[in-house]
């Protein structure tokens, strides 16, 4: 016999499902679409509906453009649908429908004798660092969504599990590593900025990045502060590919590179501020508890801990953290998205004492926090 959900409790004697059983009426919602006071309310609700109903092909369209090239090729100019077709291999007419979607989306615009430019948007497509690789990259996450009701119960192998192996420990082939060190490097930029735009080094005169991948944060920081000293920290199939990045900023006479895990090798001393950018995420609480308690102890009094990643919104769900980075970080097979709340919680139970929060600029990309240990 096949199972039955169990039912959900009654809710009749509530004021607020009497309201959502009247609003999911059709008889209501032809009245609200026509009665002045609630049509605006209805036109945009269902606006709001329809988009989501119809982002996976937004998000189609989009892989469709970075993949066939379609904002590089307009980089320096408008171009014309023919020709985008032939260079492309598209048919005229289906090229059409996707430039024409792509103007809907707001990434292109239509010229004078058929041809097309990019929009600011576009613009921003074409040059973000990172932006176009993690599109392409998405197809692996489309297909562990595509039976969303399989995923969500747990049913599923989700490809992107293999994709990032460096999360569940041990030896990494230096392929993989290169290939998913080189995507975390380019999207690795836009983080840098944000953070260091929001967190204060003043006062830091050696900061240690932990799963610094090939040194993208640290050439950054270093750039903006003369004085600093860096090290990295990262596995051994990883870490040595930072050398030529901190070559080519001239950062090598500031610089050290020391390889391990940070699973199970203890982490280098003598950092007065330690930066873990993009790494609670992709890791279980116990593994997070246990390299906060690392980080802690390897800093001196005084020290600061530099947290920077995309976080849930908590009680309040927002898009980027309870909508994407939450979905994409269960189909990982580890880690989650945490609020700021359970990032602090979870620094104060290994010892942190002041903990900070700085207003983040672009909480799609990402938020900082800061935890100081007391004694300084």
């Amino acid at each position: 016999m096949a199972d039955v959900p169990a039912p959900l409790p009654a809710a009749a004697s509530r004021p607020f499902p009497r309201l959502q059983s009247l609003v999911a009426r059709r008889g209501f919602q032809k009245w609200a679409a026509r009665f002045p006071l609630t049509r605006r309310l209805v036109r945009r609700e269902g606006e709001a509906l329809f988009d989501i109903l119809a982002g996976f092909c937004h998000s189609q369209i989009l892989m469709a453009l970075v993949q066939l090239d379609i904002p590089a090729r307009l980089m320096d100019g408008p171009v014309g649908r023919r020709a985008l077709a032939a260079a492309t291999g598209v048919p005229d007419a289906r090229m059409t429908v996707l430039l024409n979607a792509a103007t809907a989306l707001g990434l292109i615009r239509a010229k004078r004798g058929g041809r097309v430019a990019l929009t600011t948007r576009g613009a921003a497509l074409a040059g973000v660092p990172g932006l176009q690789e993690m599109i392409r990259h998405h197809d692996v996450l489309y297909r562990d969504l595509a039976d969303p009701v399989a995923f969500f119960r747990a049913e599923t192998t989700p490809e992107l599990a293999a994709f990032w192996p460096y999360v569940f420990g041990g030896d990494v082939d230096p392929q993989v590593a290169e290939t998913y060190s080189d995507l975390m490097a380019q999207s690795q930029l836009l983080v840098a900025d944000d953070t260091l735009d929001a967190v204060s080094l003043k006062g830091v005169s050696h900061l240690m990045d932990v799963g610094g991948g090939t040194g993208a944060f640290l050439t950054e920081a270093g750039r903006r502060h003369p004085q600093l000293r860096l090290t990295l920290f990262d596995l051994p199939a990883v870490a040595p590919h930072a050398q030529a990045r901190f070559a080519q900023a001239g950062l090598s006479g500031r610089s050290q590179i020391d390889t391990g895990s940070f699973r199970s090798d203890p982490l280098p001393r003598g950092a007065d501020a330690i930066s873990l950018v993009r790494v609670l995420y992709d890791h279980a609480d116990d593994t997070v508890a246990a390299l906060l308690a690392a980080v802690f102890d390897a800093l001196p009094a005084g020290g600061r801990l530099i947290i920077s990643e995309p976080m849930s919104g908590g009680d309040k769900p927002h898009r980027a953290g309870d909508a994407y980075f939450a979905l994409y970080t269960l189909a990982m097979g580890t880690g989650k998205a945490r609020s700021v709340s359970e990032i602090a919680a979870l620094c104060r139970a290994v010892g942190f004492g002041r903990i900070e929060t700085p207003s983040a600029r672009r909480p799609f990309i990402t938020t900082a926090l800061v935890a100081t240990k007391d004694g300084g």
